[in-house]
């Protein structure tokens, strides 16, 4: 069991803890700057050389996406529905339950437990819930789509470029292909370092409804995760892949929406800490769970 599991948990828990450890050591961090390569440079060509190492071609990318777009939107009917039953603001807890940390955490995990086949895989999850987040998020909470925030986003510019290559099965040129993988491959343990210096500057200030967001989402997550896994029949990498990014917990983004619209940043920040904080405790289980 170790034996499987070491080699997936301890390279994501050693790139978070430097990013909390630098946080809490006062060091200096840009983490705008940071930011902005990954999102910028680093994910569009992690995109691109996930979507070239697609087996089953542009099928298996749209394939991903629509179960992402399933376990984003179960997530938000039933959220909303429980939420407005138990009279909690919908608005403002709705996005931590429906969008787990699909990029940031799914797509190293995946990537280190499935190899490039999961990588490849994972693209679509991550694609899609950046689209539904940028434009879903804001509606829901601000009444307004980040239209200007999607268009200017690379990734999905690198998504229609790997569409197109996987559409005509053209291939890049092996100088352009290395220098994308190699840049590329810089962006995972970015991704998480960034993670860990988030997860320092965040406070539970409210613990029940920390809990209470928290649990919403890994069993509104699971759930749907399990019923796409049941009716779609999935075997293999993608079912694992389903199961993973099913359970990811609170993703760091729902804390700037939060902030940026007003909608109870503070419980966001706690729900976002205590969720992760339970999501590295389960892992071993899950993980098990998921490998073939």
């Amino acid at each position: 069991m170790y034996t499987q599991l070491l080699p997936i948990i301890v390279p994501v828990l050693a790139c978070v803890m430097v990013g909390y450890v630098w946080a809490r050591s006062g060091s200096p961090f840009n983490r705008e700057f940071l930011t902005r390569v990954v999102m910028n440079v680093g994910a569009p060509c992690l995109v691109l050389d996930g979507m070239t190492s697609l087996s089953a071609g542009p099928t298996e990318f749209y394939r991903s996406a629509m179960i992402a777009v399933w376990l984003i939107g179960a997530c938000f009917v039933t959220g909303a529905l429980i939420l407005r039953a138990a009279k909690q603001p919908v608005r403002s807890y709705v996005p931590a339950v429906m969008f787990g940390n699909m990029g940031n955490l799914g797509v190293p995990l995946c990537a280190f437990a499935f190899g490039d086949e999961g990588l490849g895989v994972v693209i679509g999850f991550y694609i899609a819930a950046s689209v539904i987040q940028f434009v879903i998020g804001p509606m829901i909470q601000g009444r307004q789509a980040a239209w200007r925030t999607l268009l200017t986003t690379p990734i999905i510019y690198a998504a229609l470029l790997g569409l197109l290559l996987l559409q005509t099965e053209a291939e890049i040129p092996l100088a352009l292909a290395n220098t994308v993988e190699l840049i590329g491959g810089m962006t995972l343990p970015l991704m998480l370092i960034a993670m860990g210096y988030s997860l320092a500057m965040f406070k539970v200030s409210r613990i029940n409804t920390a809990i209470g967001i928290t649990a919403l989402r890994f069993s509104l997550g699971l759930m749907a995760g399990l019923l796409a896994i049941e009716f779609l029949e999935l075997e293999g990498v993608l079912r694992g892949v389903v199961l993973i990014e099913a359970c990811m917990p609170v993703a760091v983004f729902n804390f700037l929406f939060a902030a940026r619209y007003d909608r109870a940043p503070e419980d966001v920040a706690g729900a976002i800490l205590v969720s992760t904080v339970l999501s590295f405790i389960s892992l071993p289980w899950l993980l098990l769970w998921a490998l073939p």
